[in-house]
């Protein structure tokens, strides 16, 4: 469920206009319901408590990194899961403490390793041998110690895009699970880094519960051995990857009241506290990106509606080639005779087409259109493209909005750029 609803014909998130947005702050713009998100995260951290389990839930930056995205979670409890510096400075910066911060990636450096130990996060996740060398090495070098989980890879497939699926042997995350044993002996004898804890996470929007009891099984198989062992191990992070509805029908994910039952039933007996990193789940469905038709096009074989967002506002579509819905922000239009129509930006690139052969209505110059479930990976992956700027983010709480991100203006966009000193005009050799 999410709040973006029509009243009186007119898209609404909560209780503000989305045409009276698009007035205010110009298109295109994402906008996020403070709602969804609270209601998100609580059906998630809910489900997980009514079967008992003791759990952390560390929402997952890279989701979606906005300071107010992030304050608000961070409010009710969550704590975040980061995968680099700025990440990590970004949750502390909204308040979420160290102590609620897990650092995780397979790319580290020793520069982040060192900042993630002076703020006194709770755990950082090792993903290969090297890996685990360096921050022994760094942690040494602080006189501190660093309190580490190991991440393994199951080998298990999460029939997932390719591009978002990370827990199988031929993907780059994690340590072979047959190797567990040996590695973390390894990380026993090392100066400077404590076990607590094992990770795994095997992809994203998975829309089947299958492999995620897969792979708790063998985690808690490895668990077991460790603790025979005399591994010292506190907890478990099982990462994050419940899928969300992209479209109306056509898949329906798991509930997180299901989910739980298979935390519960592979993992419960363990005794361990649970970490868990949703992102998508929490924030995909809680934001809309909102656009402009600028005209509708159409050609022998072929209709295009064009729109002023592209693929460096939401790329999604063509990186992943995610589907979103397409909303027409007045009701009537939905009633209206639809066609087969492609859906494209102004780059100049074939691939900044945000859906083809869609049935839609007609549109006019200066419709507004939503883009469904863009809530996550959205903005955070938005880039400059065509010298295009960034475009804003909006909060609604109630009948209250906010930008929380200002539209970035062409003199800060050009500003970036620095002129080689033997440009400048008044040079001298």
């Amino acid at each position: 469920m999410n709040h973006f609803d029509y009243v009186d014909g007119i898209l609404h998130a909560e209780g503000v206009s989305i045409s009276d947005l698009a007035a205010k702050v110009g298109t295109p713009f994402y906008v996020y319901s403070s709602a969804t998100l609270e209601r998100h995260y609580q059906i998630f951290k809910d489900a997980l408590d009514e079967q008992g389990l003791d759990t952390l839930v560390c929402y997952a930056v890279k989701a979606n990194s906005n300071q107010s995205v992030l304050r608000t979670l961070g409010n009710l409890g969550a704590g975040a899961d980061v995968v680099s510096e700025g990440e990590m400075r970004r949750a502390l910066a909204a308040g979420i403490p160290a102590d609620r911060i897990v650092f995780s990636g397979v790319g580290k450096t020793a520069a982040e390793m060192a900042a993630a130990m002076e703020e006194g996060i709770l755990e950082l996740n090792v993903e290969s041998i090297p890996e685990l060398d360096t921050l022994s090495k760094v942690a040494d070098a602080m006189e501190t110690e660093a309190h580490i989980a190991i991440r393994v890879n199951p080998d298990v497939d999460a029939n997932t895009h390719e591009k978002i699926a990370t827990g199988k042997k031929e993907n780059k995350f994690g340590i072979d699970i047959e190797m567990a044993g040996q590695i973390y002996a390894k990380a026993m004898e090392l100066p400077g880094v404590k076990p607590v804890s094992i990770a795994v996470h095997i992809g994203s929007q998975l829309t089947d519960l299958a492999p995620f009891r897969a792979a708790f099984t063998k985690v808690a198989e490895t668990v077991q051995m460790l603790d025979n062992m005399g591994v010292p191990l506190e907890r478990i992070d099982i990462g994050g990857g419940l899928g969300i509805p992209y479209s109306h029908g056509d898949e329906e994910p798991p509930l997180p009241k299901d989910y739980a039952k298979v935390v519960k039933e592979t993992l419960g007996h363990l005794n361990k506290k649970i970490m868990l990193e949703p992102g998508r789940l929490i924030v995909g469905n809680a934001g809309l990106l909102v656009s402009e038709v600028i005209f509708d096009k159409k050609g022998d074989t072929k209709r295009f509606v064009i729109v002023d967002a592209a693929m460096n506002d939401l790329v999604r579509p063509t990186l992943y080639d995610g589907h979103h819905e397409i909303i027409a922000v007045e009701e009537a239009k939905n009633d209206e005779i639809h066609s087969l129509s492609d859906v494209v930006g102004p780059v100049c690139e074939t691939g900044d087409t945000f859906t083809k052969n869609r049935e839609l209505p007609e549109f006019e110059t200066g419709d507004l259109i939503a883009f469904g479930s863009a809530g996550a990976y959205g903005a955070v992956m938005a880039s400059t493209y065509n010298s295009r700027l960034l475009v804003p983010e909006v909060m609604v709480k109630d009948d209250q909005f906010a930008v929380i991100r200002p539209r970035q203006d062409y003199e800060a966009l050009i500003g970036l750029d620095k002129t080689a000193p033997w440009l400048e005009e008044n040079h001298s050799e």
